[in-house]
């Protein structure tokens, strides 16, 4: 693949990297902050970061069982979260070689509706489940995780953005 201009060549993320950073996103879902409907969900942000940067290591079991880990733990409708997951995970991984060509700004963008689609997913089934209708300050929650985009990106790409051995006569 050629590289569009202005783009670095990265080096090869670590496995222990990539879970490392899931795990921290789950602990962050994990925190006691309440029944907030418009937090956004940063599991959700780093799992589409994964696949769609390495989508043969992160895929649609590690999406199912992240929701089904953040669905006991909320004592929501065990699958709920676990289904919006993995069809995000499963639209993302479909349209990654697409959304890698554009810029940050432009990829939030284009991951706006998928962030939305899970959203509607949960409440949709916690509607079908008996709950009741969190209000309309839950279509906040999708726009805050678009903006969260260029900042997991930075992050998340920086330990591979280093030269392994850098030296004078190597141009990459």
């Amino acid at each position: 693949m050629i590289l569009p201009r202005g783009r670095t060549l990265l080096l090869p993320a670590s496995p222990g990297f990539i879970w490392g950073s899931l795990l921290v996103a789950l602990m962050l879902g994990l925190l006691p902050l309440g029944r907030l409907v418009w937090m956004p969900d940063v599991l959700a942000v780093v799992l589409v970061f994964w696949s769609i940067h390495q989508p043969r290591r992160v895929g649609l079991g590690a999406a199912f069982l992240f929701g089904l880990a953040l669905d006991v733990h909320q004592a929501s409708l065990l699958g709920q979260h676990a289904l919006a997951y993995a069809v995000l995970i499963y639209f993302a991984i479909m349209a990654h070689r697409r959304v890698l060509w554009f810029s940050v700004p432009a990829q939030a963008l284009q991951l706006l509706p998928l962030f939305a689609a899970a959203h509607a997913i949960t409440i949709a089934l916690r509607l079908i489940g008996g709950g009741a209708f969190p209000g309309w300050i839950v279509l906040l929650a999708p726009l805050l995780e678009a903006a969260l985009w260029p900042i997991v990106h930075w992050l998340l790409l920086a330990p591979q953005r280093r030269a392994p051995n850098p030296d004078a006569n190597r141009p990459l």
